[in-house]
C-alpha cells in the first residue's frame, strides 16, 4: 500500500491552512486599517456655496481623514494643537513641497527644527484651500499629516457625538 494518497492530503491540508492563513491577515489588516481611517472615502458634498465634510472618529479618539496635497493622496490627521499643517519629510517628498527658511517648532518631543513651505491645494473632500502654509518636519514619523489651525479656523466646524462636521465657505 502506498503512502502516496496520505502525502497528497497532508500537501493539501498544508496548502489549505497556508492560505486560509493568508486570507485572514489580509481582512484583519483591512479591518485595522478601517478602525485607524475611517474616513478613508469621507462623505463630502457641496450645498450652494459652502463645502461640506463629515468625519467619523477612529477607535482612538482622532479626526483622520485621507485627501489630497498638490493632487496626491495623503493621510490626515485634524490636530487643533498645531498651529500650521505640519507635514513629515518623507510626504513631502512624495507631494514635492520644497524647504524653505528654517525655523524652530515645539513638538510633543521637545523643539525640533522645521522648513517652512506652502501647499498650492490642500483638498478635504469637496474643500479645497489654496496656498496654504506649512511646516515640513524632518523628524516627524510616520506618514499623517499634522492638519493644524491654519486650516482648521478657515472652516466651520461642529462636533456632535463621534462625528465632526467642517463647512467651508467658498465666498469667504
Amino acid at each position: 500500500m502506498s503512502n502516496q494518497p496520505k502525502q497528497i492530503g497532508k500537501t493539501f491540508a498544508f496548502i489549505f491552512w497556508g492560505l486560509l492563513l493568508v486570507g485572514l491577515f489580509y481582512f484583519f489588516q483591512d479591518k485595522l486599517a478601517q478602525q485607524e481611517n475611517p474616513n478613508s472615502q469621507p462623505n463630502s458634498y457641496q450645498v450652494g456655496d459652502v463645502q461640506v465634510l463629515e468625519l467619523q472618529r477612529n477607535r482612538y479618539g482622532h479626526y483622520v481623514t485621507s485627501g489630497l496635497i498638490n493632487q496626491v493622496s495623503v493621510e490626515f490627521m485634524l490636530d487643533t494643537g498645531a498651529t500650521n499643517v505640519a507635514v513629515p519629510q518623507a510626504v513631502a517628498n512624495k507631494v514635492g513641497l520644497r524647504k524653505g527658511q528654517p525655523i524652530q517648532v515645539n513638538t510633543a518631543n521637545g523643539i525640533a527644527t522645521a522648513y517652512t513651505t506652502v501647499i498650492d491645494q490642500l483638498n478635504l473632500g469637496e474643500i479645497q484651500l489654496f496656498d496654504v502654509k506649512a511646516s515640513i518636519v524632518p523628524g516627524m514619523q510616520g506618514t499623517q499629516i499634522l492638519l493644524g489651525m491654519n486650516v482648521l479656523k478657515q472652516v466651520e466646524f461642529r462636533q456632535l457625538g463621534d462625528q465632526l462636521t467642517l463647512k467651508h465657505h467658498i465666498n469667504n
